[in-house]
């Protein structure tokens, strides 16, 4: 699927984020997407996510399944 424009879009950062600009940027699409993109490199692309994935997604990394990729 792709995204619709994402500069037409309201991108907003977690509050935990700080002002060092190591984050991701959310954005709610029209069509109920959610898009995901790297604030250091916005023009690299955007992951698309529905409700229920993106649900999932932040509850397998609150729970470390991720965390071997990290190390």
């Amino acid at each position: 699927m792709t995204a619709p424009d994402p500069s037409a879009n309201h991108w907003r950062t977690s509050s935990f984020s700080g002002n060092n600009g190591t984050c991701v940027e959310v954005a709610a699409l029209p069509d109920g997407h959610i898009a995901v993109r790297n604030s250091k490199h916005r023009d690299d692309g955007t992951i698309l996510f529905t409700h229920a994935e993106l649900n999932t997604w932040i509850s397998s990394i609150k729970t470390g399944e991720f965390d071997d990729l990290t190390s």
